[in-house]
């Protein structure tokens, strides 16, 4: 018996139409797709420990706005930071990746050389392919 090939010619036509018609619904529903999806806010804060927040039960420190996010969304209770330091945590947190596996390694000073391979890909430029706008504020060094 030989291998079979597929081909427009060897289809049925009754089936091409709306298999046809099912990838172009298909594609433009992935397109309009953001427009449904939640915004993602990453707040990343070093030294921050568990109860410093009053949406965790902090009495000591007022974070009204950050209390207010997380009462409007989703508070998450466990993270693990790839690194115990701020560069290669942050590294870790945008590429995915161990800090070491695309070498940084410790924290990067404000007069530093060095910083990501722009070739490592971050969760930003995914979040762009599917219509995402991105920013960062805050930090990269110690």
């Amino acid at each position: 018996m030989g291998k079979e090939v597929f081909s427009i010619r060897t289809m049925n036509y009754k089936l091409f139409l709306p298999t046809i018609l099912f990838i172009f619904t298909s594609c433009t529903f992935v397109q309009n797709k953001t427009e449904n999806q939640p915004n993602i806010i990453i707040i990343f804060t070093d030294d921050q420990g568990y109860q410093d927040l009053g949406s965790f039960g902090s009495t000591d420190i007022k974070t009204p706005y950050i209390d207010q996010l997380a009462h409007e969304g989703i508070r998450l209770t466990d993270f693990y930071a790839a690194q115990a330091v701020c560069s290669a945590s942050r590294a870790g947190l945008l590429t995915g990746c161990y800090p070491n596996r695309i070498g940084v390694h410790g924290a990067f000073m404000p007069d530093s050389k060095k910083g990501l391979n722009p070739g490592e890909i971050t969760i930003a430029e995914m979040l762009k392919e599917v219509g995402y706008s991105t920013a960062i504020f805050g930090k990269w060094h110690g």
